[in-house]
């Protein structure tokens, strides 16, 4: 093979991998979004489910413990913790749950929640309605906030054969830090309105 042969069949090597290369970037990239969308659907690994309402009514007769657990990770300065440690509620009723967040440091920081239920069966039974884990959270310095959880549990738990065995769920959230905000994170207790924001109440700032 002369220098020409050698030249081109090293181009095309070359081209082939990088085309694999950018594919392969490709399917990591839809291989997050397609993760999310199966665990939403399944519930699998305590993910949880969203809704725009509750049901109209509650279940009689039937009532679930929720407990609520609160973690930071390292590198975030805030306290947070639940407002309540446990409630016993009837099952399809919605509720409100606070948790209170308090900015140690001296400078705003942002931060995100992660959240997830257990037991895992429970995840796709729990209905989210409005959560502040679902925008990034910024804190000023030294400033207080609490932040709602409105949820209720599905009715059709009571329908599934394993999952209607649980008679207690834990819903956790960690805090990470966001090295880059992007732009203005929704306060936890902002609300829209016609006219934008409004700005959030129950806050709080020391010094």
């Amino acid at each position: 093979m002369n220098g020409a042969a050698t030249a081109r069949a090293n181009r095309r090597i070359g081209l082939a991998a990088a085309l694999m290369a950018i594919a392969m970037v490709g399917v990591a990239y839809a291989a997050v979004p397609l993760y999310r969308l199966f665990c939403q659907v399944t519930g699998f690994g305590g993910t949880t489910q969203q809704a725009a309402a509750a049901p109209l009514a509650a279940v009689p007769g039937s009532r679930i413990k929720i407990r609520f657990d609160a973690n930071v990770a390292p590198g975030l300065g805030w306290r947070f913790k639940p407002r309540a440690n446990e409630v016993t509620i009837p099952i399809g009723e919605k509720r409100l749950a606070f948790y209170t967040s308090t900015n140690t440091a001296a400078t705003p920081v942002t931060g995100r929640a992660v959240f997830n239920v257990s037991p895992d069966i429970a995840g796709r039974y729990f209905v989210k309605i409005d959560c502040f884990c679902f925008t990034e959270q910024t804190l000023k310095a030294g400033e207080t906030v609490q932040m709602p959880v409105a949820y209720y549990i599905d009715p059709a738990i009571l329908q599934d054969p394993v999952a209607r065995k649980v008679d207690e769920i834990t819903l956790s959230y960690t805090f990470y830090p966001v090295d880059k905000p992007q732009g203005r994170a929704v306060a936890a207790l902002d609300k829209p309105t016609r006219g934008g924001l409004q700005p959030a109440t129950n806050r709080t700032t020391s010094g």
